[in-house]
């Protein structure tokens, strides 16, 4: 009989345990951590500091780089052309960025208001979706020429870039970076030159 209480009891207890975990769960559940990062992911960060990439963008379908030359854009450019530097500004703690030309000044699209998603796909390579048309990606030709963004789908190739570092001459401030580092010699002080004088004449009496 106590054998039997004792394994009553411990069941009873068991059971008791479950029933509280399945109230704490119903009064508090459990956060969606993907709808946190998808809501604050999509708000523009205004306090903290932009953070700006520079780079290329190889694309997959014309094997040549994204150049924003005036008011045209083509993906014509070849490694290391001044015009396919691009600088990559941050939009939210997130994935949200506005690409700009180095040397134009001008924005991917019509205005600085444009931002795109940075999306890393299966293959690697990546796609640049409009944050405010979801679905409507940055594409380009076999010729490099920009294909409209509401005919474009993720799993296209004209969608898929690689990002690469710049082969050309560093922007300024950084053109002297390859200067050898040199020491500045200072002429000796007269104290020095009485105190070497002191104390040769003591070792030599």
């Amino acid at each position: 009989i106590a054998l039997f209480f004792s394994h009553f009891l411990s069941r009873s207890f068991h059971f008791f345990v479950l029933w509280c975990q399945a109230q704490v769960r119903e009064n508090h559940p459990s956060p969606n951590f993907n709808q946190y990062v998808r809501s604050q992911g999509a708000v523009t960060d205004q306090l903290s500091r932009r953070q700006v990439r520079v780079y290329q963008l190889y694309s997959r379908t014309s094997g040549k780089h994204v150049q924003i030359h005036g008011k045209r854009v083509s993906a014509t450019a070849e490694d290391g052309n001044m015009y396919a530097r691009l600088f990559v500004e941050t939009d939210t703690f997130g994935s949200r960025v506005r690409i700009q030309g180095a040397e134009s000044g001008r924005y991917l699209c019509r205005s600085r208001d444009c931002i795109f998603t940075e999306i890393v796909l299966e293959n690697n390579y990546t796609a640049f979706q409009n944050t405010k048309y979801v679905g409507w990606y940055v594409a380009f030709t076999r010729k490099g020429r920009p294909i409209r963004a509401s005919r474009t789908r993720q799993n296209q190739r004209e969608v898929h870039f690689i990002k690469r570092l710049h082969t050309g001459p560093p922007p300024f401030p950084n053109t002297d970076h390859n200067k050898h580092f040199e020491f500045i010699r200072f002429p000796t002080t007269r104290r020095a030159k009485r105190n070497r004088k002191s104390r040769v004449t003591t070792s030599s009496s």
